[in-house]
């Protein structure tokens, strides 16, 4: 996964783009795995939002961990930002998808797990070796 640019350096674009897809990727299949897992049970409807945030939380820790740990420095900064743009992904999307680009609470509560996520998953790749 890592990319040498011209200096020598780790080409950081590339890499967050990089774990941006591998987050996205992830989080298609589990919810996949969450859509026969409700279709094939009694599972309330309830439970999909929560589950939702979660697998998107998640997947998005992944991706910041798999590029702190290649760029070995500002994890919880370069983890927020690729969790802010993969959210912000989402959001336009689901916005076009919805024909509605209203920021409502669980929109913001989305954005803000999607950013601490991303955070945790930069501190824990730049700390963890």
């Amino acid at each position: 996964m890592e990319e040498l640019n011209e200096n020598g350096g780790v080409n950081k674009v590339l890499l967050m783009l990089k774990g941006i897809g591998i987050s996205m990727f992830l989080s298609i299949i589990m919810i996949l795995v969450l859509s026969m897992v409700l279709s094939f049970s009694n599972v309330k409807e309830s439970v999909i939002m929560p589950t939702v945030i979660f697998i998107s939380s998640f997947s998005i820790l992944i991706g910041g961990y798999l590029v702190a740990k290649r760029i070995e420095n500002k994890g919880i900064i370069y983890g927020s930002i690729l969790g802010l743009i993969y959210m912000m992904i989402l959001y336009f999307i689901s916005s076009i998808m919805n024909f509605d680009f209203s920021l409502n609470v669980s929109a913001i509560m989305m954005i803000a797990f999607g950013i601490i996520g991303g955070a945790i998953g930069g501190i824990l790749g730049v700390n963890l070796k």
